[in-house]
């Protein structure tokens, strides 16, 4: 890990992995001038997956400790992250407590405040193409593959029991290491006590091609597994298939996408909806970007963001 120099302007921070790679090194200034924040800059820090805690905490100390530094968005380091550095933070929001993970650092009156966005970008992204009703008058299941911090905001959002009757019948995760998923599921038990989740060590791709295999029509399959992104491939096999009539969300939207590849070859034949992980990752951006700027992102100000954005999705 290389930290940067000390900032020299308003500056916010993206810790990733490959952030170089990221449209939104193109989109922030664009995004900046439309949300009036002239005169800020994005910079990356890229931190190796699963670093030593160390790590984390001298990229938190950097931001915390420099006046000029005023937040960052956090991607595929949330939970551990979370772990390595929550007592460096004042403040920690309920989801970020509640969820394990941070998606959003930022200070204001002098105080680090950690915050959880994911509850809240996962359910909007998944708004906008799970149609209205769908659980209730289909019945379908989720498959979650992946048991990180999107994994564990989606299943909560899904599962809300504000949502009556429309909540899927049945959820199945999937991760190919115990440590998350057991942590996943202690979450979840507290969250939502009575859904129906199954949770599987699936440490090889056989595994999760056979519970797709066996899934209702009219169910949601979404790799949350960084594989196609962080790194290349898929956590199905080519001879994968997917149920009938069903969503498939690809949460990222670069890299090889290789599962999304998967459900795009089959859709036709399995009359399949098949979403990329853009409108997520606006949303997500959108979110922090409030957060560490203390400015309100209207819905018309996000369609404007949107619409600005799109021709630099691939």
């Amino acid at each position: 890990m290389k930290l940067p120099d000390k900032a020299t302007q308003p500056t916010m921070y993206f810790i990733g992995v490959t952030t170089e790679k990221s449209s939104i090194m193109k989109l922030f200034p664009l995004w900046a001038k439309e949300l009036g924040l002239d005169g800020t800059v994005l910079k990356g820090i890229d931190i190796t997956i699963h670093a030593p805690e160390d790590d984390y905490r001298k990229a938190l100390s950097f931001i915390k400790d420099d006046p000029l530094s005023l937040g960052a968005l956090v991607t595929t380091h949330k939970i551990d992250m979370y772990n390595a550095c929550k007592d460096l933070f004042d403040f920690l929001d309920p989801y970020s407590q509640a969820f394990g993970e941070l998606s959003s650092i930022s200070k204001k009156d002098g105080r680090l405040a950690g915050h959880a966005k994911d509850p809240i970008s996962s359910g909007l992204a998944l708004e906008a193409f799970v149609p209205k009703n769908f659980w209730h008058d289909h019945s379908g299941e989720v498959f979650i593959m992946g048991a990180g911090g999107s994994a564990r905001a989606m299943a909560a959002y899904l599962f809300d029991q504000n949502k009556g009757l429309n909540v899927p019948s049945k959820m199945y995760v999937a991760n190919r290491s115990t440590p998350r998923l057991e942590s996943m599921k202690e979450i979840m038990k507290k969250l939502c006590p009575k859904a129906p989740i199954e949770y599987h060590h699936c440490p090889d791709v056989a595994i999760n091609d056979t519970i797709l295999k066996d899934m209702k029509p009219f169910s949601l399959i979404v790799n949350a597994t960084g594989l196609g992104k962080d790194r290349p491939g898929s956590p199905l096999s080519n001879q994968c298939e997917f149920p009938q009539n069903s969503l498939v969300w690809e949460i990222n939207y670069r890299g090889d996408l290789l599962f999304m590849h998967q459900a795009l070859h089959q859709k036709e034949k399995k009359n399949l909806t098949v979403e990329d992980g853009w409108i997520y990752f606006i949303h997500g951006w959108t979110q922090v970007i409030a957060e560490v700027f203390h400015i309100d992102i209207t819905e018309d100000l996000f369609r404007r963001i949107e619409s600005m954005s799109n021709s630099f999705r691939f």
